[in-house]
């Protein structure tokens, strides 16, 4: 086989995987565009509000002191 002939059979596998790529992406696109922003079901959207926490206000603009300690991480 020659340079030229080898780089058409990888160009054409190239376009190939692009196009079932593609095919994929507008599957997983129309999937989530039918899904519910959240995902919750509906025993979770009907929890009572008094399980959330509210926010702190700070007052007199934000202090280090009023901060978490510790944010994500290990």
């Amino acid at each position: 086989m020659d340079k030229t002939m080898i780089l058409t059979i990888l160009v054409g596998a190239m376009v190939l995987v692009s196009a079932l790529q593609t095919i994929q992406l507008f599957g997983l696109s129309n999937a989530l565009s039918g899904a519910q922003v959240g995902g919750g079901s509906l025993s979770a959207a009907k929890a009572p509000a008094t399980t959330a926490k509210a926010p702190v206000a700070v007052s007199g603009g934000t202090s280090l002191k009023n901060l978490p300690s510790m944010v994500g991480g290990c």
